[in-house]
């Protein structure tokens, strides 16, 4: 288990609409736009017409969305007195979430128009920016308040809210879909070995509390007659003792069902039967040398990990990587295994979050000269709390060996994330 820390210091349009046609998206709002206090005029009131575009209608929880928001019409007007100059407006704004996620995406445009006449409208804007997906289903995205500063021979900012009395029109969607779930069914055989006819204390883990869970030997992708059944606690444990009596059995499993399947067993933990033959009766004697298997285990470089610094405002990857983990694998046997990697959320000043879904790696694995299996490396993509796959052996007639892994960690900070610190949990799991 490691602590990882991090420091914060055009979007896709939608079709266009025939002629006559509204656009996709384009919705009204009643709006209140106050006039900045040096400029002496009235409030403005009126319609808004704005339009929130996505360039990812259908994410994964954990992928970053790109938001464009569109104000097409605005009721404020020049407050500066006198014509506006080219490229004096900066926009800024918030879009509102609703749903599946609830929150609030702030927008910012660039310093970009054409010359404003004195008491006409302010132009239409465009202001762009990025969140994080962190919650499976429908996402609703409508537009919230927006600021036109206008920097001429003063600095100059009218902020237009909605109606409080009328709901702000939803201007666009996605449906996201939630992260695929690891595997972390497992079994641990108290013994390695044993003689035809030994109970072996057994635990099983990793499954749903309540389940009936059947625990059984295994010789290659067979079963073997060695079987005995029990129901998972709270915990999603089991524990029962199997009488290992077919001298065939090379391993040991544990599954949810009527038959062992990838997605609901364990992988195999390997089990030797050690049958001792007595010497036969002449001067002749047998000498028997016994290999023991030894255990599967892993040890990491390091200590706490620390990511890169990213800018307040801009927000971005924050790149690092974990310490170099070693797995050695001494039990002689025919089981693989994996190691599972998880991260919590990362906590800030003042219980500030950022999910444990916006951290992925890039992982990698090397085994020593000699080894007796391949290491493959989990994919790129998102770690998150419920789990993904750093590296793996496979199962095959005899495994082992030493395995050097390895793995570089973005985390994409939101921008505008409040400075300072924010601390997560990374915890790896070896079966």
């Amino acid at each position: 288990m490691a602590v990882l820390a991090a420091t914060t210091g055009g979007a896709l349009s939608a079709p266009a609409a025939a002629e006559g046609e509204t656009p996709p998206g384009q919705v009204d709002f009643p709006t209140h736009c106050p006039a900045p206090q040096e400029a002496g005029l009235p409030p403005a009131d009126g319609p808004t017409t704005a339009r929130i575009t996505v360039d990812h209608p259908a994410p994964q929880v954990g992928d970053t969305v790109t938001v464009t928001y569109q104000v097409l019409r605005t009721p404020a007007l020049n407050p500066v007195g006198a014509e506006l100059p080219a490229d004096a407006l900066t926009p800024t704004g918030r879009i509102l979430l609703g749903g599946a996620q609830n929150g609030e995406v702030t927008v910012v445009g660039a310093k970009r128009n054409d010359p404003v006449p004195a008491g006409a409208p302010l132009p239409a804007v465009t202001m762009t920016g990025t969140f994080t997906v962190t919650a499976p289903g429908e996402t609703t995205l409508a537009p919230g308040s927006y600021t036109l500063h206008t920097s001429h021979s003063l600095d100059l900012e009218t902020t237009c809210t909605a109606d409080p009395e009328s709901p702000t029109p939803v201007s666009a969607r996605l449906t996201a879909a939630a992260l695929p779930t690891a595997n972390l069914r497992s079994v641990f055989p108290g013994a390695a070995h044993g003689g035809p006819g030994d109970r072996v204390e057994v635990t099983a883990v990793g499954f749903p509390p309540g389940a009936a869970v059947t625990v059984a030997g295994r010789a290659g992708a067979a079963e073997t007659a060695d079987r005995v059944r029990a129901t998972a606690d709270a915990l999603g444990t089991a524990r029962v003792e199997l009488p290992v009596t077919d001298r065939a059995t090379t391993a040991v499993i544990a599954y949810e069902g009527a038959a062992w399947s990838a997605g609901k067993g364990s992988g195999p933990a390997a089990y030797t039967v050690i049958d001792a033959i007595p010497p036969p009766s002449s001067r002749t004697r047998e000498v028997t040398a016994t290999v023991e298997p030894g255990a599967l285990g892993m040890t990491q470089a390091g200590e706490d990990i620390t990511l890169g610094a990213v800018p307040y405002g801009d927000g971005g990857a924050a790149p690092g990587r974990i310490g170099t983990v070693t797995v050695t694998d001494a039990r002689g046997g025919p089981a693989g295994w994996s190691l599972i990697g998880k991260v919590s959320d990362f906590t800030g000043p003042g219980g500030i979050r950022i999910p444990g879904a916006s951290l992925s790696w890039t992982p990698k694995c090397v085994a020593a000269e000699g080894s007796r299996s391949v290491c493959t490396a989990g994919s790129a993509g998102v770690v998150g709390p419920d789990g993904a796959l750093l590296a793996s052996t496979p199962d095959g007639p005899l495994v082992g060996g030493t395995f050097t892994i390895d793995a570089t960690v973005t985390l994409q900070v939101p921008p505008y994330t409040p400075p300072g610190a924010y601390t997560a949990v990374l915890t790896l799991t070896l079966s």
